[in-house]
This record gives C-alpha cells, structure tokens and sequence, in this order.
C-alpha cells in the first residue's frame, strides 16, 4: 500500500488547520465577517500549500526511517519492547492523577515526566533482561502445581532439550552429522543466523580452499536437515554486545542458557572462562579412541 498520497493530504488538513489558527490569532478575535476573512483564508491556504508541498520532507521521509528502523529490529526485542513500554504507561497514568494535584507549575509537568520516563524505564528494561524475563514467567508456569493429580503417563517430568549452538568450525568438520545420526547429541541443534551467513561468506571466497570448506559446510547442514532423527533449527537471534563471530556465539550461549558445540580450542577455552558450556569434538574423538592392554591383538 502506498502511503504517500495519504500522508500528503494529511499534511495539507494539518497545516492548513494551523494556518487557520494562525489567521484568528493575528485578528484576535473569533467573530467570523469580511475584515477577519481577509486574514484567516489566506492563511489556511498557506499553510495547506505549505503543507501539501513539504509532507514528503516532514512526514514520509521519517515514516519510511521507522518502518526501515523496524525491520532491522529482531521480533523478540520488538515484543519485549512494546510490553514494557505499556506497563511503564499503566504505570504513569496511575501516578499521573495524584501528581496532577501538586501546586503549580509542577502539577502540570510532573505527569507528563512520568510518562516519559516510566515509558522509557519499561520498554528498556523488557528489552535488556528479556530472557531472565521469558525464564522466570516459564519457571513459575513449571512450578505451578495443579488441581487435578496427572495420568501415570504424564507424572513424569517433562524434559526440556537442551540447546546445542553450533559454531562454524565444527559444521566445515562434518563429524557433527556422523554423530548426531548415532543418537548421542541429546539436544536440538541449533545454528544462528550469523553463524550461516558466515558459511556463506566463506562459501563464496575467492580462495578456492575457503570456497571448498564454506561449500562444505553448507552441504553438511543440508545433510543433518534431511537425516531422520535429528532437530536442528535456524534461529535470528543475535547479540547487540558483540562483533565477533565466536563473540556472539558465547554472548548468545550465556543468554539462552545453551551449550556450544565446537572444536576449535580457543573458542573452547574463552567459553569456558566466561561459564559457558562446551561440546568439543575433539575431546570425543580422543575420548572413545580403544584401549588396548600389552600382549592384546589390535583387530
């Protein structure tokens, strides 16, 4: 839908009715005869000229900025945002009453203060601590006991999957889609959107060994997507805290409260450090590497 039109006659009604105004503030009445005429249409139409001429500068220009603005904007932010924003502004309208009632000019500019700042308050808190948010509302909804006693099928606990992030070393390995066919991953994988548009970008390197790894990479998602048996799921989510690949990977694991599936060291050893949980391919392999005593045959 085109909303230029639209938004150039709203620009004419606007400022037409503000040159209207205007006009009866320069003749300082409101009696309507012919001297007032002769000031107040002038002054309309200039201002719905004006109006019409300049909507482009004054309201598409920043309406298409926001609708760009809000596209970049991750839905999980923007949700997050939004139900801040309207308790920060049920909060401000319930104090907005009784701080109406101080002496002026405070009782005038106190309430529109609060709506500003709880408005702001809220939609920024929502936004940062979103996932401790999401947590404790789905703890509290796990925890909430029930009337009715469950089934004997449904007394058990119910067991979330863990997370497994994978970063971009282990899927060019490819022995993630060896062992996730085997049934030892007990968890959904998991591959962030960053992290994809890494393996296209090494995909379409002009190296053709970076070109032949990204492509790999590439090939061996397509792999674990079509193997019976395996989750794996492409998430959006990205964080605002970090630049780096193996940044964001970490920044996103200690958010979600997930484990990162790696075998690059030192990806390994910064998690680590910063508390975050480890996979390593390469601990496995040499994990289940046979154990052979002195005088035993080697098959």
């Amino acid at each position: 839908m085109r909303l230029g039109p639209l938004f150039r006659i709203l620009g004419t009604v606007l400022y037409g009715f503000i040159g209207w105004e205007i006009g009866i503030t320069l003749v300082g009445t409101t009696q309507l005869d012919t001297d007032t005429w002769k000031v107040i249409v002038p002054a309309t139409l200039i201002g719905a000229v004006f109006g019409f001429v300049f909507a482009p500068w004054l309201v598409i220009a920043p309406a298409r900025a926001a609708r760009n603005a809000l596209r970049q904007v991750p839905i999980n932010d923007l949700v997050a945002g939004t139900i801040g924003l309207s308790i920060g502004l049920l909060i401000a309208a319930l104090l907005a009453y009784p701080m109406s009632r101080l002496p002026p000019p405070f009782g005038g500019i106190v309430p529109f203060i609060l709506v500003l700042l709880f408005g702001y308050l809220g939609a920024t808190v929502f936004t940062l601590r979103q996932n401790d948010i999401y947590g404790l509302v789905q703890r509290r909804s796990l925890t909430t006991p029930v009337s009715n006693p469950p089934s004997s099928t449904a007394s058990a606990e119910v067991e979330h999957e863990p997370i497994l992030l994978l970063d971009t070393s282990v899927i060019i390995d490819g022995r993630i889609a060896d062992i996730a066919k085997t049934g030892f991953l007990l968890g959904r994988l998991t591959v962030p959107r960053f992290v994809l548009n890494e393996l296209q970008y090494i995909a379409d390197s002009p190296d053709s060994l970076r070109r032949n790894r990204g492509r790999r990479g590439l090939e061996i998602l397509d792999r674990l997507q079509n193997t019976p048996g395996v989750a794996i799921d492409f998430i959006d989510k990205e964080p605002g805290n970090a630049t780096q690949v193996d940044d964001k990977l970490v920044s996103l694991a200690k958010q979600t409260n997930s484990i990162v599936l790696t075998n690059d060291y030192n990806l390994n050893r910064v998690a680590k450090l910063q508390g975050v949980r480890i996979l390593n391919i390469n601990e496995l392999v040499n994990a289940v590497k046979s154990v052979y005593l002195p005088g035993e045959g080697i098959p």
